[in-house]
């Protein structure tokens, strides 16, 4: 009976919590402009370049790690 007082109560704070988190308004919008109507959201963030970087650390990581494998394979 304990544990199922204590798992209601936690599921009820979380979910108090989840909602008044979720109440504060958007940022206002930028007065730049830049030729666009209305309120718009997001950046220009350039995603291509990151991506690319991530993408070459990840094969080189992973060139690493096979690379240790097989010389592990051939010591033994």
């Amino acid at each position: 009976m304990k544990t199922y007082l204590l798992k209601t109560l936690f599921i009820l704070v979380f979910v108090f919590f989840a909602i008044n988190g979720q109440t504060q308004p958007p940022p206002p919008p930028s007065g730049a402009g830049h030729g666009a109507n209305g309120n718009q959201t997001g950046g220009n963030a350039p995603v291509g370049q990151g991506l690319f970087i991530l993408l070459s650390l990840s094969i080189a990581y992973g060139g690493k790690k096979i690379y240790h494998i097989n010389n592990d394979n051939q010591e033994k």
